[in-house]
């Protein structure tokens, strides 16, 4: 009896496709109790080609056409076409665990979940000094804050989102589907959504998913300028901001800002101004010795946590502005 769709949202993926697909293939269930749905964007390069290829084997790997090219969507077509009581979500930037699937759906159960999800163990995309950094930054509670999923947890905890959530299928006829505004931070309004409506939804430490981080820096600012672009339209989609962090990055550009208008006016404030970025500079040095898994990324850390603080918080500017003037959220899809 088929129980599992896990849906995996694709464009342009053919560094990581074959890694995912090879890793949900050695998962420790009946492969008879399961479909592998990709729904890719109509990708550009070899990854339609490399699902296929295992098509011809896996008669349970399915692929699916996304006009729309986004993950909402992806989502969206691939819940309307499985078949599974259970739905995953998994990313194809990532690889997984032998016990993934089975654990997601025991501990769903278990703990009477809503949605469960697993920590990420974030790793850099090539052996470069720059790609080994950002993922370093990606891990660090400098550069995100108190994501239990990217920093870790020492227990199975009650939190307000998860990466790659297992979802009973019902949960999607009583909050509704992945909405298909929202570019980045889908995952983010749905299981605010969850929430909302009574639901829970946990993390489990225990469980760790190879994620590979963008390769590098420009694309890095892309992706977290767009995380913050679109968090006030999820807040306002939601009715209420799920969590404090995410406000810290826009009060840090606003200081910045602000501080260095007031330094032209009295010297006090040209002395604040340089102390609180002077406590900037050394808690950022600070976590890029702690942190860093080479040396060598201390060269680029401190830079790089600024551009995560930066880009997020100029996003959230920017998106504070399109909801208040009514302005469309159009954004390109950052690879």
């Amino acid at each position: 009896m088929l129980h599992i769709s896990i849906i995996c949202p694709t464009y342009n993926e053919e560094k990581y496709i074959k890694k995912c697909i090879t890793s949900m293939l050695r998962q420790d269930i009946d492969q008879k109790e399961m479909e592998l749905i990709f729904v890719d964007g109509r990708s550009t390069d070899k990854t339609r080609e490399i699902i296929k290829s295992f098509q011809d084997d896996y008669s349970f790997i399915k692929l699916l056409d996304n006009p729309e090219r986004t993950v909402p969507f992806a989502m969206n077509y691939g819940i309307k076409a499985a078949v599974g009581d259970t739905i995953i979500r998994i990313d194809a930037h990532s690889e997984f665990p032998p016990n993934y699937i089975r654990v997601l759906r025991e501990r769903l159960f278990a703990l009477k979940a809503d949605n469960v999800g697993p920590v990420c163990l974030t790793l850099p995309a090539t052996d470069s000094i720059e790609a080994k950094a950002i993922a370093t930054a990606l891990s660090s509670s400098f550069g995100v804050g108190n994501a239990y999923f990217r920093i870790g947890a020492s227990k199975v905890m009650e939190v307000d989102t998860v990466p790659f959530g297992c979802f009973h299928r019902k949960v999607f006829d009583e909050v509704g589907m992945y909405d298909e505004e929202l570019i980045r931070n889908q995952d983010d309004e749905l299981n605010a959504r969850i929430i909302k409506n009574g639901g829970k939804i946990f993390l489990l430490p225990d469980l760790m998913v190879k994620y590979y981080a963008r390769d590098t820096i420009k694309k890095t600012r892309k992706m977290y300028y767009q995380y913050g672009l679109f968090k006030p339209l999820v807040n306002k989609k939601v009715g209420s901001p799920a969590t404090v962090r995410q406000f810290f990055p826009m009060l840090f550009v606003l200081g910045l800002i602000s501080g260095l208008m007031l330094s032209f006016v009295h010297p006090v404030f040209l002395y604040i101004y340089l102390t609180v970025l002077a406590l900037y500079s050394v808690g950022a040095l600070f976590f890029s010795i702690k942190d860093a898994r080479d040396k060598k990324e201390i060269l680029f850390l401190p830079y790089i946590f600024l551009t995560l603080h930066l880009a997020y918080g100029w996003g959230y500017l920017i998106g504070i502005f399109k909801v208040l003037s009514g302005k469309s959220f159009n954004a390109k899809i950052n690879r």
